[in-house]
């Protein structure tokens, strides 16, 4: 991945610069309100980071000690982190094979007593059938909250993914199809949720920087409750109004890329790509492939094929309960067969803007020869 980055972005974070205001400022409330209208919610709440957007939004859910919080395995381990930062138990769940998602079916199986909420992760920008999700998690009082970090610009049922949860949260890392170099934020519909998350990011006072900058003489500092300190910089939102305004763009070059890629490797047997699920549509955040036995080598021999040629492929997402910090965590009665499988099997190729048509060819080309294919 390569973020596509260019002379306007440049010249916004220039611009302010110039204004003396580097913290959180006015372009974190422009960028905060465009992107709020861009996912068709009420509020948004820029943060440090999607790690940090995931924290608060298990905090203002009221998630703490002595609640369970299914999540999928198959995520990137922060998604479990947050949970362990709020002192509740993560209780790992599995997913779809096909998609790489969660589904109603098996967030069910991992179901305790004591959950309190549901964790559901847009895996590689794949959108999460969620309205499944939400009759299953209505029925029993459960919160629902939406890890659309790497989905800005996917669908669900032709809304934008995020908009059916409770909350949602997204992560501007490099690594994804919207970039403010790193930065997170929130969203949701609820008004008292995004007000206590404002407070929180900025150690729960009273009155926000901004406003004590503006005043002639600032009133004294009162902090409210015990907060933290992850608020988005003028710099990086002056990034993020830019990106926004190329995000179409960015993600119709991801699905042409994708579509080569399925349409010159779809002959080779053993090989599975990701697709748009039928309810939705995908960024492609991530274009990955399942390896399976009737490939020519494994998925391990595939990815040294590819570094040979000089290729940067990745393994797929990981199985955060196979890590150290969780092996001891619970999944219910949940099985985990399918996220196991897809960790073992998946690998993701090289997706950016800037991929030409030269190094789409290599890329495909040592696809092939791994396959036993001639050119």
């Amino acid at each position: 991945m390569e973020p596509w980055l260019g002379d306007d972005e440049t010249r916004a974070v220039a611009d302010v610069l110039a204004s003396g205001i580097l913290t959180q400022g006015p372009k974190v409330k422009a960028f905060e309100a465009q992107f709020s209208a861009l996912q068709e919610v009420r509020h948004a709440v820029a943060t440090s980071n999607g790690t940090t957007a995931l924290h608060l939004a298990l905090v203002v859910a009221g998630i703490g000690p002595g609640d369970d919080v299914v999540v999928p395995s198959l995520a990137f381990i922060a998604t479990a982190n947050a949970v362990t930062y709020v002192g509740a138990r993560p209780v790992f769940c599995d997913v779809d094979p096909v998609t790489g998602t969660v589904t109603g079916s098996t967030i069910r199986a991992a179901l305790t007593l004591d959950t309190r909420a549901v964790i559901v992760v847009d895996q590689g920008g794949v959108p999460v059938d969620l309205e499944p999700v939400r009759e299953l998690c209505e029925r029993h009082e459960i919160t629902v909250i939406e890890d659309a970090g790497c989905a800005v610009g996917s669908q669900y049922k032709g809304r934008p993914v995020g908009t059916g949860a409770d909350v949602a949260v997204w992560s501007f890392h490099p690594d994804n199809v919207l970039t403010t170099g790193e930065g997170g934020m929130l969203t949701t519909h609820r008004a008292d949720w995004a007000a206590r998350a404002r407070s929180l990011r900025s150690h729960s006072v009273n009155v926000p920087a901004a406003d004590r900058r503006r005043s002639r003489m600032a009133a004294p500092e009162v902090y409210v409750e015990v907060g933290f300190d992850c608020q988005m910089t003028d710099l990086q939102a002056a990034i993020g109004i830019v990106q926004l305004g190329r995000l179409r763009e960015i993600v119709a070059r991801r699905r042409e890329i994708a579509a080569r890629y399925e349409a010159g490797l779809s002959g080779l047997a053993g090989l599975r790509f990701v697709a748009d699920p039928p309810y939705g549509t995908t960024n492609f955040q991530s274009f990955w492939l399942e390896v399976l036995p009737g490939f020519a080598t494994d998925r391990e021999g595939l990815l040294a094929r590819l570094a040979d040629a000089g290729i940067s492929a990745r393994r797929g997402a990981m199985a955060a309960h196979r890590q150290p910090a969780y092996r001891w965590r619970d999944t219910g009665n949940a099985g985990l067969q399918t996220t196991e499988r897809l960790t073992d099997r998946t690998l993701v190729l090289p997706i950016f803007h800037g991929l030409d048509n030269v190094g789409l060819n290599r890329v495909m080309n040592s696809v092939r020869a791994a396959a036993g294919v001639r050119r």
